[in-house]
């Protein structure tokens, strides 16, 4: 039961990742003349409310981690989101584990970069009290917690870490020679 409602999570997470990552993820990347203005002022509205300088004036380290999301990550998304609808897929442990360790290195640094950075007032204000720095902390966060609950879960869950039923037999049998 508790593994189903894990899987759950997961699929809401992969499933609501494609939507943030078209639409305003890659803002950070494509040119402005490809979103409609009203997706533009809601990274405008974003990037102030939570003084997240980043997404309007990506550093060159965090444009490539946007362009890794779109090349690699998006891809993944419907698969993944599929896999967990479904539960049980043990198909998706490789790739889940490979998912979860990428996006667990990106975040770090990106967490880093919000606690301990400098950030400038202009253009862009970034967070300049701890409290500012938490909240943008904790927009992000979830996509580092969720990753490194998935890499347990893939690790250490039976569904997803054991051999398959004849795998054992036959361990079992070679055993019992």
């Amino acid at each position: 039961m508790f593994l189903r409602v894990l899987e759950m999570l997961y699929f809401i997470y992969f499933a609501s990742h494609i939507p943030i990552t078209l639409m305003i993820d890659l803002q950070a990347l494509l040119p402005e003349h490809v979103y409609p203005p009203e997706l533009k002022n809601v990274l405008q509205w974003y990037a102030a409310e939570f003084k997240d300088p980043m997404m309007l004036d990506p550093p060159v380290w965090f444009r490539s981690f946007v362009f890794c999301e779109a090349l690699v990550q998006l891809p993944f998304f419907p698969i993944a989101a599929y896999a967990f609808l479904k539960g049980g897929c043990k198909w998706i442990r490789t790739p889940a584990i490979i998912y979860s360790i990428h996006v667990a290195t990106t975040l770090i640094p990106i967490l880093s970069h919000i606690i301990f950075h400098n950030f400038p007032l202009m253009p862009h204000p970034g967070p300049q009290t701890l409290r500012e720095r938490l909240t943008l902390v904790s927009i992000y966060a979830p996509y580092l917690i969720i990753p490194v609950m998935i890499l347990l879960t893939m690790l250490f869950n039976s569904t997803y870490n054991s051999t398959s039923p004849s795998g054992k037999a036959s361990s079992k049998s070679k055993k019992q020679r």
